[in-house]
């Protein structure tokens, strides 16, 4: 309930749109596999911000 007005971090959104990116992908995987492969790759280069954010 305290949480419901806080707003979200840089981590909590690069993770909310890693999440997104993932699911797009997988979804793409059996229609259009280089879009699902792009999109892979994206996810994982937010995967790379998040790290470094979390070492910083």
């Amino acid at each position: 309930m305290f949480g419901l007005f806080r707003k979200k971090s840089e981590k909590d959104k690069l993770y909310d749109q890693y999440e997104k990116l993932l699911k797009q992908s997988h979804t793409l995987s059996t229609v259009n596999r280089a879009e699902s492969d792009r999109l892979f790759a994206e996810a994982q280069e937010v995967l790379r911000r998040i790290e470094a954010l979390e070492k910083a």
